[in-house]
């Protein structure tokens, strides 16, 4: 019985040790974005947890703010993807990384065939 209640406890502990990193996550983001022409662009992430489930919304870059889909984090790992629409057609970016305090590292791949954008978004103040 004493086996049961030990791990027990330590799943709990690890359970609400992922939950306290997830809402970590809370908030708005910025990052600088390399655009067209060598110009930047600031795109701003608003996130909020519930436990493993992540969602909200980006605003920046091409065709406003859209609501992020299927978005998860796990610990320090971070994923969710971005579906924007222009002229009728749909494009997809997907977004992994981790978060490490204040700073949220991404790798977007946009699944044109250019190889993956890696993008540090920070915590705004």
């Amino acid at each position: 019985m004493n086996l049961r209640k030990s791990v027990l406890i330590v799943a709990m502990a690890v359970s609400f040790g992922v939950l306290a990193l997830a809402a970590d996550i809370d908030g708005k983001w910025t990052a600088e974005v390399a655009g067209r022409g060598g110009n930047t662009n600031t795109q701003t992430l608003t996130l909020k947890a519930a436990g493993d489930k992540l969602t909200g919304s980006m605003e920046g870059g091409r065709g406003g703010a859209v609501e992020i889909s299927d978005g998860s984090i796990m610990g320090s790992a971070v994923a969710f993807k971005v579906v924007r629409e222009f002229n009728g057609n749909k494009r997809e970016q997907t977004y992994k990384g981790t978060l490490a305090g204040d700073e949220l590292k991404l790798s977007m791949d946009n699944g044109r065939g250019r190889g993956p954008q890696d993008i540090t978004f920070k915590r705004a103040k």
